[in-house]
């Protein structure tokens, strides 16, 4: 029944779709039939899409007339900066950049569509040429119709296509002038972009001192920039005059005073004053101790809503630059105070905000620099000294409260320590925008280990509350995943990150992006990025957490089937699965990396021959290994090798080791274990046969003898109840007849249960007045008496 549902649809699907192509019949006539259907179809398509094109004309137009007019502002601003505006530089070359990215993305499916109908036309202009050479001879004349009406339907479309095509030509020529000029825009911002990145990393300027030594004369030089720069224009307006930049810096300072103020007397008035209430009292002096902390948390939130309304709602390209960089300031100032607010002591908070001061005001002066757009030789006149007064600053700021501060936040000082002393002897000796770019990728940083500490704290404060350290691996594995791989890889990304926004302050966004998969290592055989060693490491820590997830569960499967061998049965699937996980792990690492595979069996195939003849003895050794762990041995086995007796403690793939039952731990190479025959005693029951001896006199009843040890001997209840107990005569020896007990007895207890059935023995036997006989001996003394002598 449910082939034939399966043929119906099948056959629908053939019946019902509809062809886009002649593909072969079985006559000529049919084919043309076929294609004069499609051709039908395809005209009226064709003419209703001559239609939509003059609207499409319009919007194409409107874009490329769109992207000609920004092309030919940013080549004015471009052009006209000079080397010393640093910041002005970066940020033309940025938008032009910007602007040709943007150029290829909008124009990608106007070159795409000048493409297709292009290949519409030549695939028309064949099949008008097949249909009108077509041989007619012998046809009917229903098919000679069939053929002229699909020749002139061809004629025709292919006519409307070359009209579209026509009609594209002012724009192909509008669009080849704008991509002409885009492209050399982007030419001149990628040269500009090389010569300013080698200015930071490279070439080194003259030192701070020089530079002190030469500031007269560039003082002057330093006049013309500013009055250039920053006095207003009085002749025409721009969004860029000195007037209205400060105006608009101004507004965003008085937001940020705003929310303080609404913050502060919300807080501390309304906030404080319930508070006090009988409901709040036990977080009464919580809050005293932090409410300067609060209020610190609530206002900076507040002021970074205040921006990015503004910058939603504002047209102004100095107010979209401004929003960005005061609200990445934003969340530094954020993440600092939110950090301290969850983690510190209200007695700690105040000296821990001053650990934290010097970077907060080296962030703000750099980003109000970026802001403004100050010249370079304000840079390079001002940054060497704010870098000597914070490094002092902190290190006075850690000397004075490095024993009143948490030792994470002070560990985070003497980085920022190191960081302004490192950016310090930089600018000093004249890398003064790689300090630049240094102090801002600290910042940065700093910003994303504090907000991935609030995470961890608050994690961490979760663990302890809801005892996720004692539950199960399967009511705490989201838990593990965001502790042991979210936050590390957090940690790994953050770098990255922080490097790109640090770049981006210049507007070298793009380009960092670039270098960080850019590869590092780049040869036929390998391949190697920063990205990909990221890449890496955050999937070793996936992996990492796949592995003991899996052990977890599958502990906690085996624990829920049997408890008592849960440990010994988990050993084998987790040893494989190891080897599954960490093998898929390298698997991806090569891939990731590019390692080409002859190249690696090559490698591989040469180190295997002289590791193979190296490590023979230990391949062996885990050869056995796997051998014992598929089931020969499991941990807690009593076993018995070499005349040692002892339990199976752990099984690794090169040895096994032995708890004796003197106490001593002895560790056997698996290939010696199978060698020596060893005997594992709980393998298939877990009782081993015991064999005990006892003598009894001549002349006494062996069947009672022999019916009171068995009863007596199973009235213990530690031999095995499916083998009883066995009592057999032995021997006649000379003083005694000897019986033989075979009793089965557990292996964990036998040495203790052989002493209670030994005591057994003796007591049953001496409480029926049974004799044990023991070997004794009779010395008679014979004294001869010796005739005397008369």
């Amino acid at each position: 029944m449910n082939k034939r549902i399966y043929f119906i649809l099948l056959l629908g699907v053939f019946v019902f779709l509809p062809a886009h192509a002649v593909l072969q019949e079985d006559s000529l006539k049919n084919s043309l039939q076929v294609l004069r259907h499609e051709l039908i179809t395809r005209h009226y398509e064709q003419t209703e899409q001559l239609t939509r094109s003059k609207i499409i004309n319009k919007q194409v137009m409107g874009q490329l007339k769109e992207i000609g007019e920004n092309s030919a502002q940013i080549s004015l601003m471009l052009y006209s900066q000079s080397t010393d505006n640093i910041f002005d530089l970066t940020y033309a070359c940025h938008e032009a950049t910007a602007l040709w990215n943007d150029f290829q993305a909008k124009t990608r499916p106007f070159q795409q569509m000048i493409m297709e109908s292009n290949e519409e036309i030549a695939r028309y202009d064949s099949l008008i040429n097949v249909l009108s050479t077509m041989y007619t001879y012998g046809m009917s004349e229903k098919t000679k119709v069939d053929r002229n009406v699909c020749l002139t339907l061809a004629v025709s479309i292919r006519r409307m296509l070359q009209e579209n095509i026509d009609s594209y030509q002012e724009y192909v020529r509008y669009y080849q002038y704008n991509q002409t000029q885009l492209q050399g825009l982007d030419a001149f911002a990628q040269k500009r972009y090389n010569e300013f990145q080698s200015s930071i990393f490279f070439n080194r300027s003259d030192n701070y001192l020089q530079f002190l030594r030469t500031f007269p004369v560039k003082f002057l030089q330093l006049g013309s920039t500013l009055k250039e720069k920053y006095l207003p224009l009085k002749v025409v307006n721009s969004q860029w005059d000195v007037t209205w930049l400060i105006g608009l810096f101004g507004m965003m300072l008085v937001y940020g005073l705003i929310s303080i103020l609404l913050n502060y007397l919300s807080i501390r008035f309304v906030v404080g004053r319930v508070m006090k209430t009988e409901r709040f009292a036990d977080h009464s002096k919580w809050f005293r101790s932090k409410r300067t902390c609060i209020t610190m948390v609530a206002s900076v939130i507040t002021f970074g809503l205040i921006m990015m309304v503004i910058r939603f709602f504002s047209p102004s390209n100095f107010v979209e630059l401004a929003s960005n960089l005061l609200l990445e300031f934003v969340w530094l100032l954020a993440v600092i105070f939110t950090s301290l607010l969850l983690r510190v002591k209200g007695e700690e908070i105040g000296n821990t905000y001053r650990l934290y001061y010097p970077i907060i005001l080296v962030g703000f002066l750099v980003i109000t620099f970026r802001i403004i757009l100050v010249p370079g030789l304000i840079v390079y006149l001002v940054f060497p000294l704010l870098l000597l007064v914070n490094t002092l600053w902190q290190t006075w700021v850690i000397y004075k409260h490095r024993t009143q501060v948490p030792k994470f936040d002070l560990y985070l000082a003497y980085c920022s320590q190191v960081v302004f002393a490192i950016a310090l002897i930089g600018a000093w000796v004249g890398y003064v925008l790689l300090a630049v770019q240094l102090v801002i990728w600290w910042m940065m940083q700093l910003a994303c280990i504090l907000t991935i500490a609030c995470a961890h704290n608050y994690l961490d404060k979760y663990r302890d509350k809801h005892h996720l350290a004692q539950v199960p691996v399967s009511k705490a594995w989201f838990f593990r995943f965001l502790y042991y791989v979210a936050l590390p890889a957090a940690m790994v990304l953050s770098f990255i990150l922080a490097v790109y926004w640090a770049a981006d302050v210049f507007n070298f966004g793009e380009l960092t992006w670039k270098v960080i998969h850019t590869d590092i290592i780049n040869t036929t055989n390998f391949k190697l990025s920063i990205f990909t060693i990221a890449e890496v490491i955050i999937l070793w820590m996936v992996f990492n957490y796949i592995n003991h997830t899996a052990k977890g569960f599958i502990k906690l499967y085996l624990s829920s089937k049997d408890p008592t061998t849960a440990v010994s049965r988990s050993v084998m699937i987790i040893n494989v699965l190891q080897v599954i996980v960490w093998g898929a792990w390298l698997l991806t690492a090569l891939s990731i990396f590019k390692v080409n595979n002859t190249w690696l069996v090559v490698v591989s195939g040469g180190l295997s021959t002289g590791i193979g003849f190296a490590m023979k003895d230990i391949l062996e050794n885990i050869y056995y290994g796997i051998s014992l762990m598929a089931g020969r041995i499991k941990i807690g086995d009593y076993i018995i090798c070499d005349g040692i007796r002892g339990k199976v403690s752990s099984i690794s793939y090169t040895s096994t080791l032995i708890e004796a039952t003197d106490g001593s731990v002895i560790a056997f190479q698996n290939s010696q274990l199978l060698t020596k025959n060893y005997k594992n005693m709980t393998k298939n029951h877990g009782y081993e046969l015991d064999v005990l001896e006892v003598g009894v006199a001549y002349g006494t009843n062996i069947s009672q003898v022999k019916q009171l040890l068995i009863t007596a001997i199973t009235n213990l209840g530690i031999t095995f109840e499916e083998k009883p107990v066995k009592v057999v005569l032995k021997s006649f020896d000379d003083s005694c007849i000897t019986l033989k007990i075979l009793v089965w007895v557990n292996v964990l207890t036998q040495y203790g249960d052989d002493g209670r059935i030994m005591e057994c023995i003796y007591d049953t036997l001496s409480e029926n007045g049974i004799e044990i006989p023991f070997p004794q001996r009779e010395i008679t003394i014979k004294q001869n008496s010796l005739p005397t002598e008369a």
